[in-house]
C-alpha cells in the first residue's frame, strides 16, 4: 500500500477544489501541482503539514537540485516544482488550523535561486519548418487509401488554419464553413486553449493545400454522407487481421480522445519527406513568420495574430515572432554603416505595439 498521512489528503483535497473551482484551472494543472505535492511528502516520509519546517524546504531544495542523494532534475522541472510548493504554503498558511504554524513567509523558501530561475525560464529558440518544408511534406503524403487521404487532409488543414492539435482533434464538420473559407472554433464543442471561441479563415497558403481539404469535407459529406455532428478527422478502425495483430483497417465515426494520433501523422509525413520531425504546433510559427512578411499595416498584422486566437499582437510577437538568430545576424550586418528611415507603416506597427505595452504596464 502506497503510504500516505490522511491528514494530509484531507487538506489537499481542498486546495485541489481550490485550484479547479477558485483559481479555473484545468485538470492537467491541478495533476501537476499533486505530482509536486506529493515528492515533497514522499521527500519527509508523509510527514504532516502542520509539521513543515523551513529546513524541510532548503533541504528538499538540495535533494532535487542533485547536491544531496538523488537524481539531478533539470531547472525547468525544478522551477515548476518548487512554484507549487510556493503557492500551496501560502494558501495553506491562511488554513484554519495552520494559521498558528504557517507563515506566509514560510512559502518562500521554495524559491529557487535567482540564477537557476534565469536559466529554467530563458526562452530558447524552437525550431519550425518553412511554409516550403510543409509543402513539400504535404505533396509527398500518399493518397491510396482513405486514411491516407485524412492524414494528407489534416497537415494541409493544420496549415491552412494555423489550429492547435487539441482543437483539429475534436473539431466536428459543423465547424468548416467551406463557402466562407473559415472555421469556427466553438469552444462547446472544440478543445480551445483558455476555451476560448473565435473563427479563423482559411489564411492564404496555396490554392493546391486549400483544395486538400476541400475535397476532404466534401468527400466526408458527399461520398461517406456523413453529417455535421461526425467528426472531421476520425479515428481510425482497427481489426485483428489473418497474422493476429492490429491492422488499419478504416475510418470510424469517432473523433481522436487525444492529439497524439495527429502528432504520429505529422512524424511520418515529415519523415517520408526526408525532413527532420517537426510538431503541428511548429506549424503555427510558420504561419506568424508568413505574416511579418506579408503584413504591411498594423490592421493587417492584427486580423493575422486574430486569425491565429490572439486577443493580442503582443502575443503573437512575444511567443511566436521571435527573430531566428541567423536572421538576426543578416539584420544586423546589414545596419552597419548607413541610417534607415522608418517608413509610415512600421511607424504605425511601432506606435501599436507601444500602445499594447503601455496598456499592459
Amino acid at each position: 500500500m502506497t503510504p500516505h498521512n490522511a491528514a494530509n489528503e484531507r487538506t489537499k483535497r481542498r486546495y485541489f477544489l481550490y485550484l479547479r473551482e477558485a483559481k479555473r484551472q484545468s485538470e492537467v494543472s491541478v495533476d501537476a501541482a499533486a505530482k509536486s505535492l506529493s515528492r515533497f511528502e514522499e521527500f519527509t516520509g508523509y510527514r504532516d503539514f502542520k509539521a513543515f519546517h523551513v529546513e524541510q524546504a532548503a533541504a528538499f531544495k538540495r535533494r532535487l537540485s542533485g547536491n544531496g542523494e538523488g537524481k539531478r532534475l533539470s531547472k525547468a522541472t525544478l522551477y515548476t516544482t518548487f512554484a507549487h510548493l510556493k503557492c500551496f504554503f501560502t494558501w495553506l498558511a491562511d488554513q484554519p488550523g495552520y494559521r498558528s504554524r504557517l507563515r506566509y513567509s514560510h512559502a518562500d523558501y521554495f524559491n529557487l535561486a535567482a540564477k537557476d530561475t534565469r536559466i529554467a525560464t530563458a526562452r530558447r529558440e524552437k525550431p519550425f519548418p518553412t511554409l516550403e518544408q510543409v509543402k513539400h511534406a504535404i505533396a509527398t503524403m500518399p493518397v491510396a487509401t482513405e486514411i491516407d487521404r485524412r492524414n494528407r487532409a489534416l497537415v494541409a488543414f493544420t496549415l491552412v488554419t494555423g489550429a492547435r492539435d487539441s482543437a483539429i482533434a475534436s473539431m466536428k464538420l459543423k465547424h468548416v464553413d467551406l463557402p466562407a473559407g473559415s472555421v469556427y472554433q466553438d469552444a462547446r464543442d472544440v478543445r480551445t486553449k483558455f476555451s476560448k471561441s473565435f473563427t479563423t479563415f482559411f489564411f492564404e497558403v496555396g490554392d493546391d493545400v486549400r483544395r486538400i481539404v476541400e475535397d476532404w469535407v466534401s468527400y466526408l459529406r458527399h461520398e461517406k454522407l456523413w453529417g455535421n455532428e461526425d467528426p472531421l478527422f476520425p479515428a481510425t478502425e482497427t481489426i485483428v487481421g489473418r497474422n493476429g495483430q492490429f491492422d488499419a483497417s478504416t475510418l470510424k465515426r469517432q473523433r481522436w480522445s487525444t492529439a497524439a494520433p495527429m502528432r504520429a501523422v505529422f512524424r511520418q509525413a515529415f519523415t517520408r519527406a526526408s525532413l527532420p520531425y517537426f510538431n503541428p504546433h511548429s506549424l503555427r510559427k510558420t504561419l506568424v513568420q508568413l505574416g511579418e512578411n506579408r503584413c504591411r499595416t498594423p490592421e493587417e498584422f492584427k486580423a493575422w495574430s486574430q486569425n491565429l486566437g490572439h486577443e493580442g499582437v503582443l502575443t503573437t510577437l512575444y511567443s511566436y515572432g521571435a527573430v531566428k538568430s541567423d536572421r538576426q545576424g543578416d539584420l544586423i550586418r546589414g545596419l552597419s554603416g548607413h541610417v534607415s528611415l522608418v517608413d509610415d507603416d512600421v511607424a504605425k506597427i511601432v506606435e501599436v505595439v507601444a500602445r499594447e505595452l503601455k496598456k499592459r504596464a
